[in-house]
């Protein structure tokens, strides 16, 4: 069933998934592989859902290269419940208590203020007076003594992106890796700990992928919700409780989607291309749209600016969004926090969705320029 209003979906998550996922999945719906029910109606205990289990789990390591030392979970909570799992599960590998964190927008500041509640945090460099860079990681002040040191690969809301994985000195490294993950190639072995809601490059809402070194398993604080002890979760293989079936189904479709077309390394290589549309039409705007993030530190996956100065024209964005939707573009308006347009580029957005976008804005600068 092909008809339908076709629109490009710009949204930063819950995202746009690859349109041969989404018929693959409807195709499935009402009887899985001829068992004559639905995942949604599949035991987690059968071998059916362990197959889909494994699926998931061996085109992550074989997408990421993940080495053997490494578990692969599939949990639920989100990103945010992550917030809470790592301190849980961290903290406790060093007597102090300590950790060190990166921030460098609105999801890594949420992160330090929940693990406030359980460790004594660091943030390693002056707080920064808006979040459109990274400060220069030679200026940091790690703690030697921190049980890790936290990072988010790429923030949603102010599109900042770390290009580079920090030197931590052989620290415990963390990472959110939320709205890229598997949208460039990756050294696992760099990491602690990594961590992604599936909802922006990697499948739908409700599951959430965390790699954990097996060393540092079995260090839970007494306090940690059960659900959420990375021991308790790796020894049961992600079924300690019903698992978001759902969604690890269609996370599996979506691998096996970015492994047939190329990998991480072909998904970086379209996202530059993507983003690299965008952000041409910005600069070369004479101010007309404006992305204040710092070049060096740009999102290849959410694009933020705003249009008719530094601070936006409330009139010329409304209008802007209007006529957006009436061209079948959605979910291009910013971050409530922020305003202004968010343009996110992740792995299923095409590149012909991303170059209508790039007309559009064209048209509307050649319209509205002074």
């Amino acid at each position: 069933m092909e008809s339908g209003r076709q629109v490009a979906n710009f949204g930063a998550g819950p995202a746009k998934l690859p349109r041969s996922v989404l018929l693959e999945a409807q195709k499935e719906l009402v009887d899985y592989k001829g068992l004559g029910i639905s995942v949604l109606e599949m035991s987690h205990r059968t071998s059916d859902f362990t197959k889909i289990l494994n699926t998931a789990e061996n085109l992550v390591r074989e997408l990421l290269n993940v080495p053997e030392n490494y578990k692969v979970l599939f949990l639920q909570g989100g990103g945010s419940a992550q917030f809470s799992a790592v301190p849980l599960n961290l903290i406790g590998l060093k007597e102090g208590r300590n950790a060190d964190y990166v921030i460098t927008g609105a999801w890594s500041a949420k992160a330090a203020k929940e693990a406030e509640k359980y460790a004594k945090v660091n943030i390693v460099h002056p707080k920064l007076g808006a979040y459109t860079n990274i400060p220069d990681p030679s200026t940091w002040n790690l703690n030697p003594d921190a049980s890790y040191v936290y990072y988010c690969a790429n923030e949603t809301v102010h599109g900042v992106e770390f290009d580079f994985v920090p030197d931590v000195k052989g620290a415990v490294l963390v990472c959110d890796m939320s709205s890229n993950f598997l949208s460039r190639p990756v050294d696992v072995s760099k990491f602690g700990v990594i961590f992604a809601g599936a909802q922006k490059n990697v499948g739908c809402a409700g599951v959430t992928v965390v790699i954990v070194r097996e060393d540092l398993l079995g260090f839970a604080l007494k306090e940690c919700p059960i659900v959420l002890d990375y021991k308790t979760q790796a020894v049961n293989g992600s079924l300690y409780n019903t698992p978001p079936c759902y969604s690890i189904y269609i996370m599996g479709l979506v691998l096996e989607w970015i492994k047939n077309n190329g990998g991480a390394a072909a998904m970086d290589k379209l996202s530059l291309i993507k983003s690299q549309m965008i952000y041409d039409i910005i600069d070369k705007s004479n101010g007309f749209y404006v992305c204040p993030v710092e070049k060096k530190n740009r999102s290849r996956m959410n694009v933020p600016f705003r249009i008719g100065s530094t601070k936006g024209d409330e009139a010329l964005e409304k209008k802007f969004l209007e006529k957006a939707v009436e061209l079948n573009m959605i979910s291009l308006k910013g971050h409530r926090s922020v305003g202004g347009i968010r343009a996110s580029l992740y792995n299923a957005v095409t590149v012909e969705d991303v170059q209508k976008l790039a007309t559009f804005m064209r048209s509307f600068l050649q319209m509205h320029q002074s």
